[in-house]
């Protein structure tokens, strides 16, 4: 384990560094706050660039296996540590980590090696709410997509909310990000990929689509959905059926509910 070091002052530079970090104004590091989370991005196996823990920490596997990791490791008094963390309720430990690199390569690989679960990428367009955003990506990591491309416009992936939201899956899944709808959808037929649109007005159920040939399925925004310009610009579309009077579902609900049909009938088929 390094040296542990204490801060004493809230105006150290490490201290004001991290709060930049937390608040998403540093560029190529993100904020890991919590127990749970800070033990999934051990696993993951992310560059860790600073621990910082509160004087009593409860954990001292974790503790070990983070100052293990991290290039410097910092104890702090109760309210230094209250000072930078984003959660009301903190659990002593943060980690400032580096930021996972571009996933547009792996998912490429993914999808040529079908060594994914599903051969199924997503395609989220201006999605402005972290935690709906943490909570697809948790999803799919859950259902074996072989990524997640996050439009330009987007909340950032790995905002603390979002990557709380994530439960450690934003450090795992191949996520490609900063992608216009356009360039989205050019890559993804330039891969052979059917582009299939969740969309209100379709006719087909998502239930009645074929899901075992590799596709992008792809959402817009929570508020608009996509333009028609963009939907005429797909090669499917498809809606959720649901009962009179219900307008929508959340979208990480409606996310999961086609990511699991793909995982039925891949499963199905190859039964």
């Amino acid at each position: 384990m390094n040296e542990i070091e204490k801060i004493s002052s809230r105006d150290n530079h490490r201290m004001v560094n991290a709060r930049k970090v937390r608040d998403g104004r540093e560029d190529g590091r993100i904020f890991v706050e919590g127990k749970r989370l800070a033990a999934e991005a051990l696993r993951s196996g992310i560059a860790v660039d600073e621990c910082f823990f509160v004087s009593g920490f409860d954990n001292d596997d974790l503790l070990y296996a983070a100052a293990d990791k991290a290039e410097r490791t910092f104890e702090l008094s109760a309210k230094l540590f209250d000072s930078i963390a984003d959660t009301k309720s903190p659990q002593g430990i943060i980690l400032i980590a580096k930021r996972p690199p571009n996933g547009r390569e792996m998912i490429e690989h993914r999808l040529r090696a079908g060594n994914s679960t599903l051969p199924l990428v997503l395609f989220l367009k201006e999605i402005n709410n972290p935690a709906n955003l943490g909570a697809i990506l948790r999803t799919a990591e859950a259902a074996g997509v072989s990524g997640v491309i996050v439009s330009t416009g987007s909340a950032d992936v790995y905002s603390a909310k979002a990557t709380r939201a994530a439960m450690g899956a934003s450090f795992r899944v191949p996520v490609w990000d900063g992608v216009t709808f356009d360039e989205g959808v050019e890559w993804a037929k330039g891969l052979g990929l059917t582009t299939i649109a969740a969309d209100i007005s379709a006719d087909k159920s998502y239930a009645d689509t074929d899901w075992t040939d590799s596709a992008m399925l792809i959402f817009g925004t929570e508020a608009h959905g996509l333009s028609v310009e963009e939907l005429a610009s797909v090669n499917n579309k498809i809606l959720i059926p649901m009962a009179d009077g219900v307008e929508s579902l959340n979208l990480a609900v409606s996310a999961g509910i086609i990511m699991f049909e793909a995982v039925r009938q891949l499963t199905t088929d190859n039964g």
